[in-house]
């Protein structure tokens, strides 16, 4: 320990103090830094990685360390080097100072995602250094760009160098294996599944005129009239294998019945926000656009809409949209991705659950879908089945999904550690 922080927290810190916000668009402080830190510490431990840059300063690094039954089909072990932007004005604290607090790690990626990184890091380097190995082959990826959807990242590398995940069949990644509290009794949210992405754009045309004119082709006002519709709706609740699962676990922990899915869900505490989200289609407006001058009523007004429709359902999701702004509004999808489900059963699984087991005994483990995406979106590309699991456990106060993008990101350093023990063990025995 150095600073009173074991290594993994200290990895953590360090990968928060590199600035990697990316603000989409090919706008980004890149991902270089945090890269070079990765492939140093792979080197330390004795792993030799491969960069790659997809665009100046925008690096994933990929490595492969052998296990000790070579008949097995390889995993990959990914995580994401880039956070969204953080406003210090908004934090009580510096987000890219690593400021360690109240018993926890406070900073921009936190949560989201160098935390699992430094887990990862540090799981391999306790299993190599003490000169054992995982028990299958890994792939082990850094990826540029996940929150501006891997165009420069896992995308990138997926269709110009599928071969670097030749022999792999899943994945595990963020985000899942984090505990809640459900009656009093910790139980673990393991991702099988994440909805489908449509980053749309909404576009209003109307006639340009003076702002002192009596005007009713106002394209600024048919705009808000279609991002008020979009944003006040509630998409109905369809339950898919994962959440119907889910739902039905959760009542059962409850004492509850499961004939009413949200009603279910919002008894889960902090969590139910996320949980919510995954039983129904979601459409948030994020973004506005119109006008260059106060006193000029522009011809064109646009929004951009988060769209995130489950596994599968995507046209449904888009045609709804439609539906609910009209013809007159113009729909632009700028960018789309899959959907994934996986079942909530199998080795992998099995194995997962058996790690928590081992470090929490007693603890339920259940299914549930990420309202967001990862990047086993693009490596579902390759086939290989991706689930969410960076193990932490929480305790039931701290609002973790609120953590997620938000202000004051910041995670408590004994689930960093008990997140590693979890995923050293997993690697020896899976």
């Amino acid at each position: 320990m150095t600073d009173g922080l074991t290594r993994t927290a200290r990895i953590a810190r360090d990968l928060i103090r590199i600035d990697t916000q990316n603000w989409g668009g090919g706008r980004s402080s890149g991902e270089a830094e945090a890269a070079a830190y990765v492939v140093e510490a792979l080197a330390a431990m004795g792993v030799a990685s491969e960069t790659f840059e997809a665009a100046p300063g925008r690096t994933s690094v990929v490595a492969r360390i052998e296990g000790t039954d070579p008949s097995l089909p390889l995993l990959v072990v990914h995580g994401h080097l880039d956070v969204v932007p953080a406003d210090a004005s908004e934090w009580s604290v510096d987000p890219f100072e690593g400021v360690v607090r109240d018993g926890m790690l406070w900073g921009r990626g936190a949560v989201d995602m160098k935390q699992m990184d430094a887990m990862i890091l540090a799981a391999l380097e306790r299993i190599l250094t003490s000169g054992r190995r995982p028990r299958r082959g890994l792939v082990v990826a850094f990826f540029a760009d996940e929150e501006a959807g891997g165009a420069f990242g896992s995308q990138w590398l997926v269709r110009n160098h599928p071969d670097l995940f030749a022999g792999a069949t899943e994945a595990i990644s963020e985000v899942g294996g984090y505990s809640i509290e459900i009656e009093g009794r910790r139980a673990y949210l393991l991702q099988t599944a994440e909805k489908a992405l449509q980053w749309i754009l909404l576009r209003a045309r109307g006639t340009a005129a003076h702002g002192s004119q009596h005007m009713r082709d106002n394209a600024v006002t048919a705009l808000a009239r279609a991002v008020a519709a979009v944003g006040e709706h509630e998409f109905p609740v369809e339950l898919t294998d994962t959440t119907r699962e889910l739902i039905a676990r959760v009542a059962e922990l409850l004492g509850a019945e499961d004939d009413d899915p949200d009603a279910v869900a919002e008894r889960t505490g902090t969590v139910a926000r996320f949980l919510r989200s995954s039983l129904r289609h979601t459409a948030n407006p994020t973004q506005l656009d119109a006008g260059y001058k106060h006193n000029v009523i522009p011809s064109v007004a646009e929004a951009r809409i988060d769209v995130r429709p489950l596994p599968g359902r995507e046209r449904e999701a888009i045609d709804g949209i439609r539906a609910l702004v009209g013809d007159a509004i113009e729909v632009e999808l700028v960018h789309g991705d899959v959907g994934l489900e996986q079942p909530f059963s199998g080795p992998l699984v099995e194995a997962m659950t058996a790690a928590l087991g081992r470090h929490d005994p007693g603890a339920a483990v259940l299914p549930y879908m990420l309202s967001g995406g990862t990047d086993n979106k693009a490596l579902s590309e390759l086939g290989i089945a991706g689930y969410g699991f960076a193990p932490l456990r929480l305790t039931p106060e701290l609002d973790f999904a609120a953590m997620f993008h938000g202000v004051d990101e910041r995670v408590p350093l004994d689930a960093l550690d008990f997140g590693t023990d979890v995923l050293e063990d997993l690697l020896l025995t899976y």
